[in-house]
């Protein structure tokens, strides 16, 4: 046996360490992919009015969140729209011009609440580690299935991470997605909330999960199971070797 060949159950344990190490790196992605600014509702339905809550994770280590600017495209306006104050934060809203007036309640609209932005008072923000919730609430909602509100983090070194790509359904979840809101009710929202059960029908079970997160690491725990039967087959067959 030449010097440098390693015993079978060494070479496993070569093997595991490496594939546990490759179980850590899928995982950690998975967890990074899953840390960007979203957006969720309990109440919000086409035609109606709810509350919006945007949740925050503070992605660096090393600086603080000190601003948050959420736009609203013209396609998700809302004649009336208003911010939940935060303690440590200053909100500013910037109004735009609407293509075409809408009429809401017998009232013609030709205005809407275009930027909302929350500011940390000197000194504050979410450090890292941390996460913060903004809320907004108006209506009456578009009739649609989803809205989009691309959004922009600054952080306390001048950087700033812009969550502002679109997600398309079918393709993979973007680097950068902008916040997308789910609405109840309404005949677009219910077309789409059809066609997904439909979809689903066709289907032998359930998605493991419908989050990009738990997809990796399904498949990193799926890889680790696979790549352990081969080491125990391997140092198996290596032990029946040496014994012969």
């Amino acid at each position: 046996m030449p010097p440098t060949s390693l015993r079978p159950g060494a070479r496993a344990g070569v093997v595991l360490a490496a594939l546990l190490a490759a179980l850590v790196a899928s995982v950690a992605g998975a967890a990074g992919a899953s840390a960007h600014v979203t957006v969720s509702s309990a109440d919000a339905a086409a035609g109606g009015y709810g509350k919006l809550t945007f949740r925050v994770p503070n992605e660096s280590d090393t600086a603080s969140t000190v601003a948050l600017r959420i736009s609203v495209p013209e396609d998700a306006a809302m004649a009336s729209l208003r911010a939940q104050p935060v303690p440590g934060w200053t909100v500013t809203t910037t109004s735009a011009q609407l293509a075409e007036p809408v009429e809401v309640h017998g009232q013609e609209i030709s205005t809407y609440v275009s930027v909302v932005e929350f500011r940390a008072d000197a000194g504050g923000g979410i450090a890292p580690g941390q996460f913060q919730e903004f809320s907004l609430s108006g209506g009456p909602f578009p009739d649609a299935a989803t809205l989009s509100y691309p959004a922009v983090q600054t952080y306390s070194d001048g950087t700033e991470s812009a969550w502002i790509e679109p997600t398309v359904d079918g393709q993979e979840e973007p680097a950068s997605p902008a916040p997308v809101l789910t609405l109840t009710g309404g005949d677009a929202a219910t077309a789409a909330g059809t066609d997904t059960a439909a979809s689903a029908g066709h289907g032998h079970g359930g998605p493991v999960s419908n989050e990009p997160a738990g997809l990796a690491l399904f498949v990193a725990i799926l890889a680790l199971a696979v790549g352990l039967a081969g080491v125990v087959l391997g140092y198996r067959a290596g032990r029946r070797t040496v014994s012969s």
